[in-house]
């Protein structure tokens, strides 16, 4: 089958704001800074724009989590919009991409910013970590909804909980040891250190991993993304209206957004999978190419354990095998069979989310990456994001 796009879909220009911890900059700053970034980068200006997609919107409760929505980007540039979304239901943090590449592929649209804005480490000052989980502190007294009724009565509230659980369950059914799972930690802190941009850059060494705090057994503190601040944007343009434009455009060869089963973090039929899994097996029913084909994995880690997930879901490795797969470390290097994570992903790099992914996919083919360039000149690659119910993927190419 071919692109479900049919062939229009590019993305032509890409950009971030400054990056980092605590840096004390407000949100729809950044939002601002990474679009503009990303307009120029493709060689337009804000008059050209005529669409905007984000996640999760404007409306987000939490602190930080979002840096605005449509409407505060809409009106800082002055944009006239023909087209645009923005909203937490959606597939994962990439499915403003793929809505915007419908909406060139419909003609409803010509160029759209798509952005993803968080300033959570900004945000948290002075109230801890706990100011953002379940709602933040405004919502405390509340009586819990949905699957938070069955978990934070017994002190659920993070995902780290909830996905503790499950991979808990996966280490009884394949062995995955927690060695393994280091793996993931280890190899995005070595290409942190390549990174400029990257939250924690200093050496880390197995025992470091290993020695480290334990947040919700298996993770400990490693096994955990970093909050930072920082915006990522990228535009996806009509093919027809790519002419003539400096940038070489990333092709979206295909888009994952599939969800077979129930929106649930602890019901899914088998617990050793993911919606990640459908999202997977969707995007590749869409395109001839193949995992075999792909020469750059950029794979969410919001917890170590969701790499391993995205791992098996996207084909390179069979169910169960997934800690086999990165056992060691040289498959998953730079050096390696398939380069995951390059840039440090977000337990070294920072959580920039499902965006962030993309933006260094896409600098990855264009061979753009710095000190992290994978060699070859790799011409086919992945970015997922998302974990538990919530999952999205893009396939790339040149």
């Amino acid at each position: 089958m071919t692109s479900p796009f049919g062939g229009p879909a590019l993305i032509t220009g890409i950009g971030q704001s400054q990056i980092g911890r605590k840096i004390g900059r407000d949100g729809v700053e950044l939002t601002v800074e990474a679009a503009l970034a990303a307009i120029a980068d493709a060689g337009l200006t804000p008059d050209d724009i005529d669409g905007v997609a984000t996640f999760p919107g404007g409306m987000v409760p939490d602190p930080g989590f979002t840096g605005g929505g449509v409407n505060e980007l809409t009106n800082a540039l002055g944009l006239r919009l023909s087209w645009f979304g923005g909203t937490m239901e959606t597939a994962g943090q990439l499915g403003p991409v793929i809505e915007a590449c419908m909406a060139v592929a419909c003609g409803l649209a010509t160029h759209v910013v798509v952005f993803r804005s968080v300033w959570e480490a900004t945000a948290q000052m002075g109230r801890g970590r706990g100011a953002s989980l379940a709602g933040g502190e405004a919502r405390r007294a509340e009586r819990a909804s949905g699957y938070l009724e069955f978990s934070a009565p017994f002190g659920a509230v993070s995902a780290a909980n909830w996905l503790a659980m499950p991979a808990q369950r996966y280490m009884h059914e394949f062995g995955l040891t927690r060695e393994q799972l280091g793996q993931i930690a280890l190899n995005a802190r070595r290409n942190a250190a390549l990174n400029p941009h990257a939250i924690y850059t200093e050496p880390m060494s197995m025992d470091d991993y290993l020695g480290s705090r334990m947040i919700s057994y298996p993770f400990c503190l490693f096994d955990c993304d970093v909050p930072c601040d920082g915006a990522t944007a990228v535009i996806v343009s009509r093919a027809d209206a790519a002419a003539g434009l400096p940038r070489t455009p990333v092709v979206i060869e295909s888009g994952g957004s599939a969800s077979y089963g129930r929106f649930t973090w602890d019901q899914r039929a088998d617990l050793t999978t993911m919606t990640a899994h459908d999202a997977a097996a969707s995007m590749w029913d869409r395109t001839t190419l193949s995992p075999r084909d792909v020469q750059v994995a950029e794979l969410y880690d919001g917890f170590s354990y969701l790499t391993l997930q995205w791992l098996e879901a996207l084909g390179f490795c069979g169910h169960g095998e997934a800690g086999r797969f990165v056992e060691g470390g040289d498959r998953i290097a730079l050096t390696g069979d398939l380069p995951l994570n390059t840039q440090g992903g977000q337990l070294s790099g920072g959580r920039l989310h499902g965006m962030g992914f993309l933006h260094e996919a896409c600098l990855q083919l264009r061979g753009e990456a710095g000190a992290r360039q994978v060699a070859g000149e790799p011409t086919v690659a992945i970015a997922a994001a998302g974990g538990g119910p919530v999952a999205g993927c893009l396939l790339l190419r040149l």
